[in-house]
């Protein structure tokens, strides 16, 4: 299977990164997969790893991840990783370290605000258009949201295959959305990080694989 490691357009990314130079984020992460992945992940925003390293879902939350695709008995080499922002959005908190109990300024990993998803949104838009993808997991809230609205809540659409045109930016100054033409299948389920602050979420999940299997099943 041929392998793309970025599908976008190089003026697309250069001006996503200028449309983020005002906020708090660090880094540019591309998506990653096949042409033609029985899979497309949609999730929030790259952490620490994922800007040093380039590679999507690698950090801790990654390594859950995989545990859910070895359920699934699904390759990474099937899946094409994308997330509602590409650059990892932090805050700055001081922190005492050093023996002599020095205040250093600490990054930490956020959740990307409104703006910074509008300024990623064509590339979200775009990559969805020409990878085509037969089905769409999103992770969380962000994920769901970007692509169907803030009327889908994860806590009430978990586990349920969804078919509808997702949202695309239609004009960025004005945050005004339009809908696709096309209908996706999209089955939301939660964020793999959302476990390690909510160990009951894990079962949950698992029962979502389950539906997740039934329905990737049904599609071959």
């Amino acid at each position: 299977m041929k392998r793309v490691m970025n599908v976008l357009p190089k003026d697309l990314v250069e001006q996503c990164k200028k449309r983020m130079e005002p906020y708090n984020c660090e880094g540019f992460v591309y998506g990653r997969g096949p042409e033609k992945p029985e899979i497309m992940i949609v999730g929030e925003a790259p952490g620490e790893t994922e800007i040093h390293n380039g590679i999507p879902f690698s950090g801790r939350a990654g390594k859950v991840l995989n545990e859910f695709f070895d359920y699934l008995d699904i390759s990474r080499d099937d899946i094409y990783f994308t997330s509602t922002v590409r650059s990892r959005p932090y805050k700055i908190v001081p922190k005492k370290a050093g023996p002599n109990g020095e205040v250093i300024q600490k990054k930490y990993n956020r959740a990307p605000n409104m703006k910074e998803q509008i300024a990623h949104a064509p590339i979200v838009d775009y990559e969805i258009r020409h990878i085509k993808p037969k089905q769409i997991v999103t992770l969380g809230n962000i994920g769901l949201q970007r692509l169907l609205g803030k009327d889908y809540k994860i806590s009430e659409v978990h586990g349920q295959l969804i078919q509808a045109p997702v949202r695309q930016l239609k004009n960025m100054d004005i945050n005004e959305w339009e809908l696709s033409e096309q209908e996706y299948s999209i089955f939301p389920t939660f964020h793999p990080a959302s476990i390690f602050y909510n160990r009951s979420l894990l079962e949950k999940v698992y029962e979502d694989l389950d539906e997740l299997k039934k329905i990737l099943l049904s599609k071959k």
